[in-house]
């Protein structure tokens, strides 16, 4: 059954596609089904409305590892820990370095 959060959160993007809270949320949702590929849509849509989102890096990050897109997840690892050390986020920060470290070698 599909996660009850994904049709009020789709409804409020149709009313604000810049909403990058619900983004976020949509693709958390997606990723608590299992749905990667759609969690990966919303996630980069997040970071397309608030490139400023660290918490979102870390989310699509694990989405595109679940994708086994890693060339990509690499990318939004390094994008991901320049703006959560901007903004001072450490925590994710720290998932990002590790999530990085656990990805095959190039």
């Amino acid at each position: 059954m599909a996660n009850p959060r994904i049709e009020p959160l789709k409804k409020v993007l149709a009313i604000d596609p810049n909403d990058e809270v619900a983004w976020f949320g949509l693709g958390k949702a997606y990723m608590d089904d299992g749905n990667f590929a759609e969690a990966a849509n919303a996630l980069e849509r997040c970071i397309q409305v608030k490139p400023s989102y660290s918490a979102a890096y870390y989310a699509l990050a694990q989405s595109l590892k679940n994708l086994s897109r890693i060339y990509r997840c690499r990318e939004v690892v390094n994008q991901g820990i320049e703006v959560s050390t901007k903004n001072g986020d450490a925590m994710v920060t720290k998932n990002l370095e590790l999530l990085k470290q656990s990805l095959p070698g190039e």
